[in-house]
């Protein structure tokens, strides 16, 4: 019907002409950014899919990243045992050296004195050597690097002269472990249930009566743990916190100890300073029974009596031989362990990054624009609006048509 008022094949056209120019804004949207999916139209279950992949990937990126900053933090210790290394087979070649009777006893005094320096340097070097404030040669508090969906546990190691027992002033110490032990030292050491908020759980104890050491008991109030329980490296913080308030100045009185042998940790409790045996007594109130008993800690004793190792004489030196050879060991059993945590974080970082570079692939498969299907679609799509143009303006045109009736 020719008709002047209503121009209905104009309005088709331009129906059509504006479908075809919103999808061609869509393929240039698409080419222009690269991606299938630009916002949630597009495509609204892949965009949720695609985002939930992206998070995972960042995940993965950053615990390649955490694993990249545990082999810089074992570096840094390996390097400082490189030269803990050096300085022992220096210390045992000057052992060797005093250990033979051609030397006067003036002679043996210059070797003692080198000697004694380089144990210092030894106790320098461990007591400085951290990496971002973790101590890896000076304490044997557990560090966790987190990978992603678990942890790789590095157990740093007291590397000092006198736990190596290479120094010149080694005494006993009296020391006591108890007997319960923990897979972790984060792990739960006391349990809720063992400590009642509503009565007072104490842990007191003492080392011996000498005026050097410890006189008064210390106490550490476990009632602030009654409701999520006590990790043993909390308590080991507790008790040396404690120590240190009491006024005879602070010193690790209470550490984590690791058993090599069954992969575990214990309390371990040490007496400030060597000498005369330390009658160390403990008490307890509440629930906290496995501390109260003598029975439930072993007795043990560090270091050697008397100067410990002494060069200024042939028979010192020639003990100091056998001690230096354990003090080798010991370094090494250390050294090699950080070698193999540096392998096995390198080997979860070429896994994290594997595990990422595929997700990145699925992600792609899913929010990347195929160039290829998309141009051809634009081609279309141009095509399809340049036609639509052209027979908008015909359309446009046929209501002048009916004027040659009017006339």
């Amino acid at each position: 019907m020719l008709a002047i008022k209503n121009n209905i094949m104009a309005a088709n056209a331009a129906r059509h002409l504006g479908s075809s120019y919103d999808s061609l804004a869509r393929s240039i949207e698409r080419l222009s950014s690269g991606l299938r999916i630009n916002t949630a139209k597009d495509d609204a279950a892949g965009l949720a899919v695609r985002e939930l992949i992206r998070a995972d990937i960042g995940v993965l990126q950053q615990a390649a990243r955490n694993a990249a900053d545990g082999i810089s933090m074992l570096q840094t210790a390996e390097g400082a045992m490189g030269e803990i290394d050096s300085i022992l087979v220096r210390m045992k070649e000057l052992a060797e050296q005093a250990a033979t009777g051609s030397y006067s006893s003036d002679q043996r005094t210059i070797m003692n004195n080198e000697y004694s320096e380089l144990s210092d340097e030894i106790t320098r070097i461990a007591q400085s050597t951290d990496f971002n404030s973790n101590e890896l040669l000076n304490s044997s508090t557990t560090i966790n690097i987190h990978v992603g969906s678990g942890t790789i546990a590095i157990s740093p190691q007291v590397i000092t002269a006198t736990t190596l027992s290479v120094g010149t002033t080694v005494a006993t110490k009296e020391a006591w472990v108890n007997t319960r032990t923990v897979a972790s030292a984060d792990n739960e050491y006391i349990a809720a249930d063992d400590i009642t908020a509503s009565s007072t759980d104490l842990f007191t104890f003492r080392f011996g009566t000498l005026a050097t050491e410890t006189t008064a008991a210390i106490v550490v109030d476990l009632d602030a743990y009654a409701s999520s329980g006590i990790s043993l490296n909390q308590l080991v913080d507790e008790i040396n916190t404690a120590v240190a308030a009491d006024g005879a100045g602070a010193y690790a009185a209470a550490t984590a100890l690791y058993n090599s042998t069954y992969n575990s940790y214990s309390l371990k409790m040490q007496a400030r300073a060597g000498g005369a045996s330390r009658g160390f007594t403990m008490t307890a109130t509440g629930a906290t029974a496995i501390l109260s008993a003598t029975d439930d800690f072993t007795q043990s004793a560090t270091g050697a009596d008397g100067t410990g190792n002494d060069l200024t004489t042939a028979t010192g030196a020639q003990a100091a031989l056998s001690t230096i050879e354990t003090a080798i060991t010991t370094k090494d059993i250390y050294r090699a362990k950080l070698g193999y945590w540096m392998n096995r974080l390198s080997a979860a970082e070429s896994v994290l990054g594997i595990q990422a570079e595929n997700l990145m692939t699925a992600e792609s498969r899913i929010s990347d624009v195929d160039v290829a299907t998309e141009m051809a679609e634009m081609t279309r799509t141009q095509v399809l609006a340049q036609a639509g143009v052209a027979m908008l303006a015909q359309a446009n045109s046929m209501p002048q048509m009916a004027l040659t009736l009017l006339r």
